[in-house]
């Protein structure tokens, strides 16, 4: 079964040059939960997408897929 890609976090972590357990840091949350972003088996909720976009420097929009 196919799951549906629903983000860019993986990436927009290598355009930034950036590493998930970094990411995971800064966010409080395990290095599996990002990894789990990451792979598109979770979601990050909105108000966590919004703090990742701030901590990446980027626009909200650019870690979502259209």
């Amino acid at each position: 079964m196919n799951k549906k890609k629903l983000n860019r976090l993986k990436l927009i972590l290598v355009e930034k040059d950036r590493t998930g357990v970094w990411l995971a840091e800064q966010l409080g949350v395990t290095a599996v939960t990002v990894s789990k972003w990451c792979s598109n088996i979770t979601q990050p909720t909105l108000p966590t997408l919004d703090k990742i976009a701030e901590l990446l420097e980027c626009e909200l929009r650019d870690l979502i897929v259209e």
